[in-house]
C-alpha cells in the first residue's frame, strides 16, 4: 500500500501540482511551442532532478489537439538512492481540453508502470492498457482530466473573482480510477526569482498525509499572476526533508512575464 500511495501522490505533486490557472482576460495562457523546465531540490540545497513540460499542436483522428509531454528524472546523489525516469504524454482537444489519450511510462526506485488510457467521451468509458500487468480494463467516468490535461485545463479557467479561502475542484483519472482533487487559494505574494521579482498567486493542493507528506496541507505553489499563469515554485514538506521545484528555463510563452 505504501508503494502504491507514494507513487500516486508524489507523481501528482511533481507534475500535476505544477498547476496553473488563467486570469482576468481572454488571452490564451499557452500556445504550441511552450516549453518549461524545472529544477528539483531536496531540503533546499541538494539538486534532486529535473522536470520538463512541453506542448505542441497536432491532429488526432481528424481533430485539432494539443499534444503535451512531461518528463522527469533524478540526478546527482539522489539518483544513487532513488532513481526516477518518468515519461507522460497526453492528447487533448484544443477547444474544450477533453483528454483523448494519456500515456504513462515510469521507473521510480525499482517500481515500473506502463499504461495507455484512451477516453471515449461518447460512452464515458476509459480503456486502460496496462503493459506492466498485461491486462486491459474498462472504467466508467463522468467528467475527468488526466494528469497532464489538468495542467492546461486549469489554466483556461477564469479566476478573476477568486478570494482567499476559495477552492477549485476537479476529478482526475489516474491508475484506473477517478478521484477528486482540490486546490485552495491562499492569496497574493511577491516572489524573487531568477527572472526578477514577480507577483504570484499562492495555492495549496490537498494531498494524502501519512508516509510521504507531513500533513494534508503540506504543498504550496506559487503561480505568476499574469495571463500565462506559469508555476514558478513548488514546495512540499515531506515526512523526511522537503522537495522544492523552481522554474529554471522557459521558451515559447504565449505572453511575456508581467514583472
Amino acid at each position: 500500500m505504501f508503494e502504491f500511495d507514494m507513487k500516486k501522490y508524489l507523481s501528482i505533486v511533481v507534475f500535476l501540482s505544477i498547476l496553473t490557472l488563467q486570469g482576468q482576460d481572454q488571452k490564451p495562457a499557452f500556445k504550441s511551442g511552450e516549453w518549461l523546465r524545472y529544477k528539483m531540490s531536496y531540503s533546499g540545497f541538494l539538486r534532486a532532478g529535473t522536470a520538463v513540460l512541453e506542448v505542441d499542436e497536432k491532429e488526432y483522428q481528424g481533430k485539432k489537439v494539443f499534444h503535451t509531454k512531461g518528463t522527469g528524472w533524478t540526478s546527482g546523489m539522489i539518483k544513487w538512492f532513488f532513481e526516477v525516469d518518468d515519461y507522460y504524454e497526453s492528447y487533448f482537444d484544443k477547444e474544450n481540453i477533453k483528454p483523448y489519450v494519456f500515456k504513462r511510462k515510469i521507473y521510480e526506485g525499482g517500481y515500473k508502470k506502463h499504461t495507455i488510457t484512451t477516453f471515449n467521451h461518447d460512452v464515458k468509458k476509459a480503456y486502460v492498457q496496462d503493459f506492466t500487468l498485461q491486462r486491459d480494463t474498462s472504467v466508467s467516468f463522468n467528467k475527468v482530466q488526466d494528469m497532464l490535461s489538468s495542467f492546461y485545463y486549469l489554466r483556461s479557467l477564469d479566476i478573476s473573482k477568486i478570494k482567499p479561502g476559495d477552492e477549485i475542484k476537479l476529478d482526475m483519472f489516474f491508475d484506473e480510477e477517478t478521484f477528486p482533487f482540490r486546490l485552495k487559494f491562499l492569496g497574493k505574494q511577491s516572489l524573487r526569482t531568477h527572472i526578477g521579482k514577480l507577483e504570484t498567486l499562492v495555492f495549496r493542493p490537498y494531498v494524502l498525509s501519512g508516509r510521504v507528506f507531513k500533513e494534508q496541507e503540506s504543498v504550496t505553489i506559487w503561480i505568476s499572476n499574469d495571463t500565462n499563469k506559469i508555476p514558478l515554485k513548488l514546495k512540499a514538506d515531506l515526512r523526511v526533508g522537503s522537495l522544492t521545484a523552481e522554474l529554471e528555463d522557459y521558451r515559447g510563452l504565449a505572453n511575456p512575464f508581467a514583472k
